[in-house]
């Protein structure tokens, strides 16, 4: 989570409150994880993939998740069944 809190202390204050409320949380959430080593939701981890432009990745906060997996091309589409 180091990404994470660099990321968070080089936005300038205005940017910063901007950024987490963009992705439904607070500073003082985020700082308290950083701090404390919890574990950030997956959908929270998205949303600041998302919203810092993938300078800070999923793969960054939660390295436990099968992110290659979600992100593969192949995993957004269902695959055909045989007809027969």
């Amino acid at each position: 989570m180091d990404k994470l809190l660099t990321y968070l202390n080089g936005l300038p204050k205005a940017e910063r409150q901007d950024f987490v409320a963009r992705c439904g949380t607070s500073e003082g959430y985020l700082r308290k994880a950083i701090s404390m080593g919890q574990r950030i939701g997956e959908g929270l981890c998205i949303a600041i993939d998302r919203e810092s432009g993938a300078a800070v990745r999923c793969e960054d906060i939660r390295p436990d998740v099968d992110w290659i997996y979600l992100r593969a091309p192949t995993a957004a589409q269902p695959k055909e069944q045989a007809h027969g």
